[in-house]
């Protein structure tokens, strides 16, 4: 019995996709291609793997715990290909780099241009992920590093923290709180809130700072980005907290809004980078790593 890599590829395609005809073209093949392939992988194992319907794909019991392997198998073809180049050139490449939304668009103007002066042979492959899919692809081996906000939990994982940015409030420019040179916690008694909506652990780091002070959590809005609550601020619909980064340069003389920090003991998020612990890009992680560290504080 003989199994190969790319139909264990394609198998894992339609069960991400859940679709012969997405799974077919993520894997850049026909779809009548991936369908005879998956039914030879079938007959070669013995076992039904997927259930077909006109209009839904989906796992037999023994296809789940097979991906679940097959996973496994493919994480550690990759990670013999990139140890091989790594061992000719270890900071040159694809790096799957992950951020999360709120940090990506503000750290990166600020890094880039130092990582591409520095590691000119790595070539940056960057994505957009909230925290728990961030995790997962990482543990699938889909990412090679992630940049997030720590602690996590770091089941197969390792983590070096980067570096921390304090919490700034976003007032309306007429609030009363706009005079001050700095906001204590709580003086945002009584104010209303403006939050990211659910998934993102900005929102939970912004509910734990203020957890004691009794602030208004508005149900009925949620905002889907870091821009949205800050549009929302300059209307007067309430306050919000911005991290350190997401308040420099243009975004600190943003329109309608006044950023003051926050009086000691400054609330912080920490971040960090997360990485497999059997990666074989070792290097490039480190030295990417140093190099955010260094330029981000």
């Amino acid at each position: 019995m003989e199994l190969k890599l790319k139909d264990l590829r394609y198998l894992v395609a339609v069960a991400d996709c859940r679709h012969f005809g997405r799974a077919a073209e993520r894997c850049f093949v026909s779809q009548p291609t991936l369908s005879a392939q998956l039914k030879k992988l079938e007959q070669v194992l013995g076992v039904q793997l997927v259930e077909r319907a006109p209009h839904n794909v989906s796992l037999t019991a023994a296809g789940e715990e097979i991906v679940a392997r097959a996973r496994r198998i493919l994480e550690a073809s990759e990670e013999v290909v990139a140890l091989a180049r790594t061992q000719r050139d270890p900071l040159a490449g694809k790096l799957r780099v992950a951020l999360l939304p709120t940090i990506g668009p503000y750290l990166l103007p600020t890094v880039a241009p130092a990582i591409r002066k520095a590691l000119p042979r790595l070539e940056l492959r960057l994505y957009e992920y909230r925290t728990a899919p961030m995790l997962e692809k990482l543990r699938a081996g889909e990412l090679d590093v992630g940049i997030l906000a720590l602690p996590v939990d770091l089941a197969g994982l390792e983590a070096r923290e980067l570096y921390s940015e304090a919490f700034n409030v976003a007032l309306p420019e007429r609030h009363p709180l706009s005079a001050r040179q700095s906001v204590r916690i709580g003086d945002l008694k009584g104010e209303t809130l403006l939050l990211l909506e659910e998934g993102h652990c900005l929102r939970d780091q912004a509910l734990e700072v203020c957890s004691g002070v009794g602030v208004r959590d508005p149900q009925d809005f949620r905002a889907t980005s870091l821009e949205t609550l800050r549009q929302m601020v300059a209307t007067g619909a309430g306050v919000t907290l911005l991290p350190e980064f997401a308040s420099r340069g243009a975004y600190r003389n943003a329109r309608g809004i006044v950023l003051r920090p926050i009086a000691k003991p400054t609330p912080v998020r920490h971040i960090g980078a997360v990485w497999r612990k059997t990666t074989a890009r070792r290097a490039a992680i480190e030295a990417l790593s140093e190099l955010i560290s260094e330029h981000a504080r």
